[in-house]
């Protein structure tokens, strides 16, 4: 390990068997954390390209718990997942988990993967918690909601033993101030192997790599999204400001992207609408709108990502026909069944 940081700080790329030693070291106990950290932080300031982010999450995904879903099933339908990488240090209320419940109830079948607070205020495992729906479901658990409910979150640490011997690595990196391709792989080790990801990242210039990597990894359908938010970026789609967008497709190829706001019908808004609270409050904001009560900003906000989701899953034909398929389907009621569903 060593001997790859040095070649980092020579700014030289790492091979894929190269990334495959580093994750066996990285999880290997008897390797101190401090000499685990300078590798991670030597690799962050050498800049991550989309090579090595894809080659260190196939390495990570071989050491997580596969849950037990039948091929037949999963061959038969595109697998959401929603999610940010955090890391924008603007506190929303939990938009993306918001958003995969949605999409849940609109018919797709969402397989939700997250994690407690970690860069953000509120984790999606702290809110869904909240709401009443299990987070500590084991595999087989798992599986049979996603097949049963269209839904079901799937705790990372429940199914990413190994991470156990790198977390003290992670922490020493963040009491440098460092941050460590950690903060950016979340999306991609999603044990599930979805199909369709909507994904946001917290600065535009880590769209076209994410994408680039979760297509290297085997995703048919992708979108990573970075929005602008009053001079600041948000890394989920925007409702204030453009959108920085790459997206592949099976039948359209790789392609970036500005999305502007003039198609929708949005409510005049600022950051501020957007805030949450602690995972009391968003969960109340959460069943908020989707029971239907919630009307302005904070629903459109959900509106968007929800409509640019159900695209990406191929549930529609455009993300204004999600917008509306979203609305839809919080003012039918079938948004609210589906969360007093999933918590009974």
């Amino acid at each position: 390990m060593e001997t790859l940081t040095k070649q980092l700080v020579l700014l030289k790329d790492l091979s894929a068997s190269e990334i495959q030693d580093a994750v066996a070291q990285l999880i290997d106990e008897q390797i101190v954390a401090e000499t685990k950290a300078d590798f991670l932080v030597a690799l962050a300031q050498k800049g991550e390209t989309p090579g090595e982010i894809a080659a260190f999450a196939a390495a990570l995904r071989e050491k997580s718990i596969l849950p037990p879903i039948e091929k037949s099933w999963r061959e038969s339908r595109e697998i959401l997942d929603v999610v940010g990488t955090g890391g924008d240090h603007l506190s929303t209320f939990n938009i993306s988990t918001t958003v995969a419940l949605l999409c849940a109830a609109a018919g797709v079948a969402v397989a939700k993967h997250g994690n407690r607070a970690v860069t953000s205020t509120v984790g999606s495992a702290d809110v869904i918690e909240t709401l009443g729906i299990r987070v500590d479901l084991t595999p087989a658990e798992a599986a049979r909601s996603l097949r049963d409910h269209n839904f079901a979150f799937f705790f990372a640490p429940n199914f990413h033993p190994a991470f156990k011997h790198i977390a003290p690595a992670r922490k020493i990196c963040a009491s440098r101030g460092r941050r460590t391709i950690f903060n950016i792989l979340g999306p991609l080790l999603n044990p599930v192997r979805p199909s369709a990801m909507l994904a946001g990242v917290p600065r535009p210039e880590l769209c076209e790599p994410m994408a680039s990597a979760l297509q290297t990894l085997g995703l048919r359908r992708g979108m990573v999204v970075c929005g602008e938010a009053e001079g600041r970026h948000l890394d989920e789609l925007s409702t204030l400001g453009p959108n920085h967008v790459a997206e592949f497709y099976q039948e359209r190829g790789f392609n970036t992207s500005v999305l502007t706001l003039e198609n929708f019908p949005l409510h005049p808004a600022t950051l501020a609408d957007l805030r949450g609270g602690d995972k009391f409050v968003n969960a109340e904001i959460i069943r908020q709108i989707l029971g239907g009560k919630e009307r302005g900003p904070k629903r459109d906000a959900v509106l968007l990502n929800a409509g640019a989701a159900l695209f990406v899953a191929g549930k529609v034909k455009s993300v204004v026909a999600g917008w509306e398929l979203a609305a839809e389907t919080i003012d039918s009621g079938r948004a609210r069944l589906k969360l007093a569903e999933l918590a009974a």
